[in-house]
């Protein structure tokens, strides 16, 4: 995975042919303590979102040193996870596709921050976008409770999304940019 300081990354990863990664809601609440522990000292948290069978994350990392302790973090976050849940169903094997991917959310023009935006509102569209939930507010398991105050969580850095995307403090128009359509030539960007 290739990271650098002072970037946007979309980071993401899904199970190995697809298979469920998260089966209840302890398992959900287990990876997000991992996250907690090995991502969050070393990047900011702009937007999440745990799927039944892939994750998203779009990370500010704001030191070298904090690119490299990241790539760790992430690699120790899917292995011991792995290892909860072989143990959990009893199996053995990869749980996860082998790499997981960042895709730094950089360009020379103006279109980064449509990039960051396309990529902030995708996140926490997924859920929606696949079945699961008919509003986005929904869904327990994204960083999209947090940003219209269903809940106080601790991993979102709320100060610096609003640097990066212009986060309106106005409900209705937040709601409005949340749910609009998604510009599919934006959205190869983030991928």
């Amino acid at each position: 995975m290739k990271l650098y300081p002072n970037a946007l990354f979309h980071i993401y990863n899904r199970g190995n042919n697809r298979q469920t990664l998260f089966f209840d809601r302890d398992n959900y609440l287990y990876f997000l303590e991992k996250v907690k522990e090995f991502i969050t000292p070393h990047a900011e948290i702009l937007a999440w979102c745990l799927m039944p069978n892939h994750f998203h994350f779009l990370l500010y990392i704001p030191s070298e040193k904090d690119s490299k302790d990241l790539s760790r973090g992430i690699q120790i976050i899917l292995r011991s996870y792995t290892r909860a849940i072989n143990k959990q169903k009893d199996r053995t094997g990869s749980l996860f596709t082998q790499n997981t991917h960042s895709k730094a959310l950089v360009d020379d023009s103006v279109q980064a921050n449509s990039y960051t935006t396309t990529c902030f509102h995708y996140i926490h569209q997924n859920p929606v976008k696949a079945g699961l939930v008919q509003k986005m507010e929904d869904w327990e398991f994204s960083s999209f409770k947090d940003y219209i105050g269903l809940r106080k969580g601790k991993l979102i850095n709320r100060a610096l999304a609003n640097t990066f995307i212009n986060i309106s403090d106005d409900k209705q128009q937040f709601y409005e940019d949340a749910y609009s359509v998604i510009d599919e030539s934006i959205l190869e960007k983030i991928f």
